[in-house]
């Protein structure tokens, strides 16, 4: 088979490292790509938002099988696109992605279907949304609240105020932080307390096929603190969700969301990623993803067993149910790498040192890297690598990645040094 994988991160080179161990796999093209996704699949310069040209592309080039990396080309309609063509891809429809493109279209959708999650008002203006927060409809001055806008905004969207008076600078600084388009309308929540955990699945529609839970670690520096990011890195272990927290998420998230989509016309296919808050009063839905999460990928591909296409063809068949998805045992670990400056301006161009190396169970995702004259892997966006390993335990994972984050170098790399901790 000829495959097809759309985006440019780390992401997508775990999924083009997946696609490519498959027995099934003859040739694979990614648009547009990365240097470390070069050494394994031919890059192809089409940017993942033109969509028309990623179909006339497949079309010409005969591909069997697409993966839609990113959110972007999801919100844009890639899928229909495809499915118009009657080519095979693998994603949301422009639809059913709106339930991670509108956050206040999440918020309704899960109102109507009895989704638990946090109480939430929609303001259309940052005025509407400053007079919603002197209400007293979030609590006092003192009080927390959680400012979203409500469009796209590649994780940097959120904002968890700790009193009034974050909250309003939040408001008025949101636009400069994700564009006039993201902040169209703004969506207000209460601020949820309780342990962060991701739930991401395979859909084909109306059968789902879970994977194993993952955490993510959104702040730029240690204790999570600083800025948000697109994520410093993952773990994932048996010990994030005990058995009865996931039977209760499939009963009161998970099935209601599949039988939503479905009776609102848009059956939901491809991955669908829950971000969710363990409460006191149990699951609570902090968002939904239509796609994998970056870099959530990493650490959960390095755990697959199974073929990436067999499950491809069970969802597109709407056969997900027939086919047994095996795991690698124990729990993995990923964590990012990123340029000085990171998440804000970050620096580029600085030759990246270490990757000629040998790691045990232990593979480097490249995100924003390119090749200089030399050929020498070079720095070319905020995050640069995902060192991504697994082991039998949580704490041998965290320590395999660790020495091989040891070997690697450049100036100004920054990285967290508790993930999993």
């Amino acid at each position: 088979m000829k495959i097809l994988v759309i985006g440019t991160g780390g992401r997508e080179h775990a999924l083009c490292w997946a696609l490519n161990k498959s027995e099934k796999t003859s040739k694979i093209y990614c648009a547009d790509g990365n240097a470390g996704i070069s050494e394994i699949a031919e890059c192809v310069s089409i940017k993942p938002d033109d969509i028309h040209a990623l179909a006339d592309f497949a079309e010409k080039n005969s591909i069997d099988l697409t993966f839609v990396g990113g959110e972007t080309s999801l919100a844009l309609g890639v899928v229909d696109e495809f499915e118009k063509r009657n080519l095979k891809i693998i994603g949301a429809s422009r639809r059913a992605a709106q339930l991670e493109a509108s956050k206040s279209f999440a918020k309704d959708f899960m109102a109507r279907y009895n989704i638990p999650t946090a109480k939430y008002q929609t303001a259309h203006s940052t005025k509407e949304a400053i007079e919603i927060l002197r209400s007293g409809k979030f609590g006092d001055t003192d009080s927390p609240v959680v400012v979203k806008a409500d469009g796209l905004a590649a994780g940097k969207g959120v904002i968890v105020a700790k009193d009034r008076t974050e909250a309003e600078r939040a408001i008025n600084e949101l636009e400069s932080l994700v564009g006039s388009k993201a902040v169209e309308k703004i969506v207000l929540e209460e601020c949820l307390v309780g342990r962060e955990v991701s739930l991401l699945m395979f859909a084909d529609g109306e059968n789902f096929a879970l994977m194993p839970p993952v955490r993510d670690h959104k702040r730029i520096f240690e204790n999570d603190k600083g800025a948000n990011t697109g994520g410093m890195g993952t773990i994932t272990g048996a010990n994030l969700l005990t058995e009865n927290d996931t039977a209760k998420i499939v009963d009161e998230v998970i099935k209601p969301t599949l039988r939503g989509c479905l009776t609102e016309g848009f059956p939901f296919r491809g991955i669908l990623f829950l971000g969710l808050m363990m409460t006191t009063g149990g699951a609570k839905v902090l968002e939904y993803n239509v796609r994998f999460g970056d870099p959530e990928t990493q650490s959960i591909l390095v755990r697959l067993k199974t073929d990436l296409i067999d499950i491809c063809e069970a969802m597109l068949s709407g056969s997900l149910s027939k086919i047994k998805i095996e795991w690698q045992a124990g729990s993995s670990t990923c964590v990012v790498l990123a340029s000085k400056g990171y998440p804000q301006k970050a620096e580029t161009g600085d030759i990246i040192n270490g990757l000629d190396g040998k790691f045990e169970d232990v593979n480097v995702f490249h995100a924003g890297t390119a090749k200089d004259a030399d050929g020498n892997f070079i720095t070319s966006g905020g995050r640069v690598l995902g060192v991504t390993a697994n082991a039998n335990n949580l704490d041998e994972a965290i320590k395999k990645a660790y020495r091989a984050v040891g070997e690697i170098s450049w100036s100004g790399m920054q990285y967290r040094r508790d993930i999993g901790k």
